[in-house]
C-alpha cells in the first residue's frame, strides 16, 4: 500500500490528480468567466478583461500555507511582467475569515505587489463556483491564466509553469489549443493513476508516471516528485530514489521552490525513510533558499533542519535565526522560535 505520508506529499505537489473533481465545464480556450468581486483590496479594480492584455488570476487564502508560500515568486512575477501588458490578480477565496484579508495585505506591504481582491458571495463564493468548480479544481494555490483574446489558457498550480506560460504569451509562442489537447491526455492519465493509487498499486503506479513523461516530457515537473515519493517511502528504493532527486534538483525543478523545499523536508524528518541521503536534501533545501532569495520563513527553516540533522549544529543555529526573521506570521513565527530554541540547546549541550 502506498504510504500516506507519500500520497499527501505528492499529491500536494502535483495539485493534479487530486485537484480534478469528476465534472468540468470550464476547459481551455474557453471563455473567461466574469470575475465577481466583492471588494478590492490592493490595485485598481478590473471591471472586465480588455482585449489586448493577458490576465493572471491568483486564488489563494490565508490560511493556505503553499498559497502564501507562492506570493513572493507571483510577486517577482508581478514585476518582470507588469510593464508587457500583464496583469496579476489575487482572488481570495474559501476564506473562512474574510476580515483577516486585509489585514494579512497590508502586513505583506511590498511582498504582496499585486492586485487583491475578495470573491463574491463569502466561503462559498461566486468566483470559487465559476472558475474552480467549473474547472474541476478542488485545491489551491491554482491559477487561471486569461489569453489577449479573453479566453482561458491554462489552470495550474503557480510553482508548476506559470512563468513559461506567461512568458509564451508576451512573446506569442504559446499555442493554448496544444495545452488544452496537453490537459485532455494528462486527466485521462491522472484518471488511471488514481484508481492504481486507490488500489495501493505501486508498480502500475511507477509504470504509468514513466509512461506518461515519455510521451510528453515536460510533465516530469509534476509527476517526478510523484515518482520520488513512492520510491522513498513505498518501495524504498532508496538508490533510485535519490539518483532521481538529484535529477529533479538539476532539471525540471530547480526553479520550483515549493517543491524542492518539501521533497528536502521529507528526506529529512519523514519516518518512513529508513535510509536519508542528507546530500540531496542538502542540495535541495539550498536550490530552494536560493530561488526565494533567502526571504522565505518555511523554506530556510528546511535547510537549518537539514543541518541539523546532519550534526552541523552552529549552521542550524545561525540559518534558524534567517528563518525567524524572515517570517512575518505571528503563529509560524513562533514556531520558529521554538525550533530555535531546540537548537541552541543542543549546540550548548554539545559545547558541554
Amino acid at each position: 500500500m502506498l504510504n500516506r505520508v507519500a500520497i499527501v506529499c505528492a499529491l500536494s505537489l502535483l495539485m493534479t490528480v487530486a485537484s480534478f473533481a469528476s465534472a468540468q465545464s470550464l476547459k481551455v480556450g474557453d471563455p473567461a468567466p466574469k470575475l465577481q468581486v466583492s471588494k478590492w483590496l490592493n490595485g485598481e479594480p478590473v471591471e472586465k478583461f480588455e482585449s489586448g492584455k493577458i490576465y493572471v488570476i491568483e486564488c489563494w487564502a490565508t490560511w493556505c500555507g503553499p498559497c502564501v508560500a507562492a506570493i513572493p515568486h507571483v510577486s517577482e512575477m508581478n514585476t518582470r511582467f507588469k510593464d508587457k501588458g500583464v496583469v496579476f490578480i489575487g482572488m481570495n477565496v474559501w476564506e473562512d475569515a474574510p476580515g483577516k484579508v486585509a489585514k494579512f495585505v497590508e502586513k505583506m506591504g511590498d511582498k504582496l505587489n499585486y492586485r487583491v481582491a475578495i470573491d463574491d458571495g463569502g466561503r462559498q463564493g461566486k468566483t470559487a463556483e465559476t472558475w474552480l468548480a467549473a474547472a474541476g479544481r478542488n485545491g489551491i494555490p491554482c491559477s487561471f491564466v486569461v489569453d489577449k483574446e479573453g479566453k482561458l489558457a491554462w489552470v495550474g498550480h503557480p510553482m508548476a509553469g506559470l512563468d513559461k506560460v506567461v512568458e509564451g504569451l508576451v512573446a506569442g509562442t504559446y499555442d493554448p489549443k496544444a495545452e488544452a489537447e496537453r490537459q485532455a491526455k494528462m486527466q485521462a492519465a491522472q484518471a488511471k493513476m488514481q484508481a492504481a493509487m486507490q488500489a495501493g498499486d505501486n508498480d502500475t503506479l511507477l509504470k504509468l508516471i514513466d509512461e506518461q513523461v515519455a510521451a510528453d516530457p515536460k510533465t516530469l515537473e509534476q509527476y517526478g516528485p510523484f515518482k520520488f515519493m513512492i520510491l522513498l517511502t513505498a518501495k524504498k528504493d532508496f538508490d533510485a530514489a535519490y539518483k532521481l532527486g538529484g535529477e529533479l534538483v538539476d532539471g525540471p525543478l530547480k526553479d520550483n521552490a515549493m517543491a524542492l523545499n518539501q521533497l528536502a523536508w521529507t528526506i529529512a524528518t519523514e519516518p518512513a525513510v529508513e535510509k536519508r541521503d542528507f546530500d540531496v536534501a542538502m542540495k535541495m533545501a539550498e536550490r530552494a533558499v536560493e530561488i526565494t532569495k533567502r526571504g522565505n520563513g518555511a523554506i530556510l527553516d528546511t535547510l537549518a533542519r537539514v543541518h541539523f540533522e546532519k550534526g552541523q549544529i552552529d549552521k542550524a543555529v545561525t540559518i534558524q535565526k534567517e528563518a525567524v526573521d524572515a517570517e512575518d506570521q505571528p503563529q509560524r513565527k513562533a514556531g520558529l522560535k521554538a525550533t530555535l530554541e531546540k537548537y541552541e540547546q543542543a549546540l550548548k549541550d554539545k559545547a558541554v
